[in-house]
């Protein structure tokens, strides 16, 4: 899991040209309690899946950017983990790592859904959210499309009476209703500045993480309630095959889901294999549209007793302290 390294980030890009006067760029944090549509909304305003997303809680474990490219402004959404009370390490590392960037960007998106009461997450975050004093905070109402509009505007002043906000937008990242507004409220927040990414970036999420992420996510789908917060997924090969003709170009991935317990690798495999067989292709289908070319796709299932709560499993699995 990654640490914002905005100085690095905000770097001018080599070659840069003069940009228009008054144009904006810069980071806005997504948070939220889990599965109030952080990731959705991403993928919505950047125009292309570049984070994964499940009706289960905590599907977001890492600080994912998402880059939106407007003639006026280039806004980059960092997607982060769900605030929660963490019942493990892997909870307190994602909780950390939720604070950390909140220090960091330039402004913080607020997602609380229209379809939902009030809860004591919310309050809890807009609490916290309360401490970041020189950073502007825009309520996002998402899930617009899940109810009515009296319900929409009951929780716009639910939502106004949890903090001072910078700004209150209703949105539907399903719809698209309402979404180009939402953008350009986040953008009018953003300092001047040059864009930070080449036009046509849309992430800077290595190929590799995104395949793992797709893998986990196919992995999400149709499993019990208590295996999503054990499943992790490693890319452990990913080649090009060197020996198709052009246009015909073949990627061969190797990568390996790991568990917590035996029962749980039976699960994931299912009944002479049809599970596993399932979510292959599905990832399958995913990985082939986001690498734009063929792929051949190995899943193994293996078990790494307890991983969340064990130091030495999570930084074998990428989730170190600095995650």
């Amino acid at each position: 899991m990654d640490e914002l390294d905005l100085d690095r980030l905000r770097a001018p890009l080599p070659g840069a040209t003069a940009v228009p006067e008054g144009f904006r760029s810069g980071f806005a944090c997504f948070v939220g309690r889990p599965n109030v549509g952080k990731s959705t909304l991403m993928n919505a305003l950047v125009g292309q899946k570049v984070a994964i997303t499940s009706n289960r809680p905590q599907t977001t474990r890492r600080t994912v950017r998402g880059i939106v490219h407007r003639e006026d402004a280039q806004l980059i959404v960092v997607d982060t983990p769900g605030l929660h009370k963490p019942r493990t390490l892997l909870g307190e590392r994602l909780d950390s790592l939720v604070r950390s960037t909140l220090v960091e960007v330039d402004m913080i998106g607020f997602c609380v859904p229209a379809d939902e009461p009030i809860g004591r997450g919310d309050t809890y975050i807009a609490r916290e959210l309360a401490a970041q004093r020189d950073t502007p905070v825009v309520a996002l109402v998402t899930k617009t499309d899940k109810t009515d509009r009296k319900r929409v505007a009951e929780q716009l002043l639910a939502v106004q009476e949890l903090g001072e906000w910078a700004d209150i937008v209703p949105v539907s990242a399903e719809s698209g209703e309402n979404l180009e507004e939402a953008a350009g409220v986040l953008c009018a927040h953003l300092p001047e500045g040059p864009p930070l990414y080449p036009d046509g970036d849309l992430t800077d999420e290595p190929d590799e993480m995104l395949v793992a992420e797709l893998v986990r996510e196919a992995s999400l789908e149709g499993v019990r309630d208590e295996l999503p917060h054990s499943i992790a997924v490693v890319v452990d090969e990913m080649t090009d095959r060197p020996t198709t003709a052009p246009g015909r170009e073949f990627t061969d991935i190797y990568a390996s889901l790991y568990v917590e317990r035996s029962s749980q690798k039976a699960i994931v495999i299912g009944t002479k294999g049809a599970r596993l067989r399932h979510v292959g292709i599905e990832a399958r289908r995913q990985i082939e549209a986001l690498l734009g070319r063929r792929v051949y796709l190995d899943l193994r299932v293996k078990v790494a007793k307890d991983w969340q709560r064990d130091p030495k499993q999570l930084r074998r699995l990428g989730f170190d302290q600095q995650t």
